[in-house]
């Protein structure tokens, strides 16, 4: 069981990806900071997705990097990987959707 978090273009392209397992909470982040709290599923996605504008991905990625701001980012290498994982997912969302009108985010 795991969060997978996959953004898809207009053509059906997956663009960015994103991986947790089911005890990571920085899953519960994403979910968070994209006001898809009903995407998920506890131990994973629900396995819907939902399409995202440009202004809400912005939105989103402004929030998660406020979170960081906020809260102290641990010294662990894996957890800055990550962090900066979510941030480019976050980022090339955004990009997709600014180009397209939207992006589409699966939650699985």
């Amino acid at each position: 069981m795991g969060h997978d978090i996959c953004g898809y273009n207009q053509a059906g392209e997956e663009i960015a990806y994103l991986r947790f397992s089911m005890g990571n909470g920085h899953a519960s982040i994403v979910y968070g900071v994209l006001d898809a709290d009903e995407y998920n599923g506890g131990v994973s996605g629900t396995g819907s997705s939902s399409s995202f504008s440009m202004q809400q991905m912005e939105k989103a990625l402004n929030e998660y990097q406020k979170f960081w701001k906020i809260n102290k980012i641990p010294e662990s290498e894996f957890v800055k990987w990550e962090i900066k994982q979510i941030q480019d997912f976050l980022s090339i969302c955004m990009l997709a959707a600014e180009k397209e009108g939207n992006v589409r985010v699966c939650f699985s």
